[in-house]
């Protein structure tokens, strides 16, 4: 067993785990309330949801440890992240397409008002 600031087992285990499995549902639960149009703040309530899901899949899958405080902290703020970008990724193509009229896409997280 090797801790470290970031993962409790390896760092192949916080890959697989709180980045490709988490990070991935993450990032399609941020584009499901951008399409729904929903909040920031239920997203977040969403995201604490799921840090207990990978927090469990860490525990039940690699041994680690189910109720830890700093690790859950960990493991929520990397989804967070994922999340917030699936949603503003998806909320820049909404509003580029839907107010097309007013505004255009500025990259992929944002959108400006058109020049006219």
């Amino acid at each position: 067993m090797e801790n470290s600031l970031l993962w409790e087992v390896s760092i192949a285990e916080f890959i697989l785990v709180t980045l490709f499995l988490g990070g991935g549902t993450a990032w399609m639960t941020g584009r499901a309330v951008a399409q729904t149009w929903r909040t920031p703040l239920q997203l977040a309530w969403y995201m604490v949801i799921l840090g207990l899901a990978v927090r469990f899949i860490h525990f039940a899958l690699f041994s680690g440890t189910l109720l830890s405080g700093y690790y859950f902290v960990v493991d929520f703020l990397v989804i967070l992240v994922f999340a917030f970008l699936g949603m503003r990724f998806t909320r820049a193509g909404q509003i580029a397409r839907q107010y097309s009229f007013a505004f255009t896409r500025s990259g992929p997280f944002g959108w400006r008002p058109k020049s006219n």
